[in-house]
């Protein structure tokens, strides 16, 4: 005869916000990583899809989600030639000249609002 406890929650596990979100930035690092880190922390494919969604949302504790945004490291950079910035240079201001990877250039004021710059890179990159 086997007695259990009344303490004995079967299968059931607890996990800590700290827990949840380590597993899900795991599942983060690498594309279509989902079910190799739930076979990993022997967790069901759902739960962590589940987690993944409450991550994005900001659900998942205290700390707001992060975002990723993709970088690309070109391997040497080719030689190009400086752009005119007549214009801004001339009137003293402080520049940044951003070279795309498509080639084009851009020189803008170090002013610059990030979320108009964010607006205009996308557009001139041809994204």
């Amino acid at each position: 005869m086997e007695v259990l406890s009344v303490t004995d929650s079967g299968r059931r596990r607890r996990w800590s916000a700290g827990e949840k979100i380590r597993i899900v930035e795991e599942s983060l690092s690498r594309p279509r990583n989902v079910a190799l880190t739930a076979r990993r922390h022997d967790i069901s494919r759902a739960l962590l899809t589940r987690w993944r969604k409450d991550y994005r949302e900001g659900l998942l504790g205290d700390e707001p989600a992060l975002t990723f945004a993709p970088v690309m490291i070109a391997a040497e950079p080719a030689p190009v030639a400086a752009p005119p910035a007549a214009e801004l240079e001339s009137s003293g201001a402080v520049t940044v000249a951003i070279t795309l990877v498509n080639g084009r250039h851009i020189v803008v004021p170090a002013e610059i609002d990030p979320a108009l710059l964010g607006r205009l890179l996308p557009v001139l990159d041809g994204a």
